[in-house]
């Protein structure tokens, strides 16, 4: 198994990355969607987040408001810390649990936004990170999210700068490019996870 972080700032196009690595059979491990799952209502998740932030966070459905908790969080790196503490123990579980359900050959590459800001790249064999000039960020936050711009450049701030992100990275995407240039250098770099997937095993990043 290859154990592969894939991360990028917000708005860099992460998902169509994961989305291109997926047809090629990688398996994904998308910690985005799991911090959605384990905040689900009725979930023990959902119960911490509203004991700390308030039922000011919940919409009428019961469900978790996450515009609105996202507008209290990202604007105070306190509660934003706060959040975390919270929700990422339990999404590092349940990615652990989907992991060793992946069989022993397989690329699991793990979706992981914040890989960079918590520090995860030493538990991954190698890291992708997905390349944007923050102007092309923001535009699509604007344009194709509907954020306001002084949403989204908040959102950007709370993140690693773009230079952070290239320090820990095995391997960059390019994501201002068409799309055709995306899938073309997605290929390239399936070519080179499945080499390294079929290489001995090597020592973890962290003892290199």
């Amino acid at each position: 198994m290859l154990k592969v972080g894939l991360t990028g700032g917000i708005g860099a196009g992460k998902s169509e990355v994961s989305r291109l690595l997926v047809e090629h059979g990688a398996v994904l491990i998308d910690a985005d969607r799991i911090a959605r799952e384990v905040v689900a209502p009725g979930t023990p998740g959902l119960a911490s987040v509203v004991a700390a932030f308030g039922e000011e966070v919940l919409a009428e459905d019961g469900s978790l408001d996450r515009p609105k908790l996202g507008s209290i969080v990202f604007a105070d790196p306190e509660r934003l810390a706060a959040l975390n503490a919270i929700v990422h123990p339990l999404v590092g579980e349940r990615s652990r649990a989907l992991e060793e359900a992946a069989a022993d050959d397989a690329v699991v590459v793990h979706d992981v936004p914040l890989l960079t800001e918590n520090g995860l790249a030493p538990l991954y064999d190698l890291v992708i990170v997905v390349d944007a000039d923050p102007a092309t960020q923001l535009d699509r936050l604007v344009r194709l999210r509907g954020m306001t711009e002084q949403d989204a450049r908040a959102r950007m701030a709370a993140q690693a700068t773009r230079e952070q992100r290239r320090e820990i990275a095995d391997l960059v995407i390019d994501n201002d490019v068409p799309l055709d240039r995306l899938r073309a250098r997605v290929d390239e770099v399936w070519v080179e996870l499945t080499r390294r997937a079929r290489e001995p095993r090597r020592s973890p990043r962290h003892q290199e």
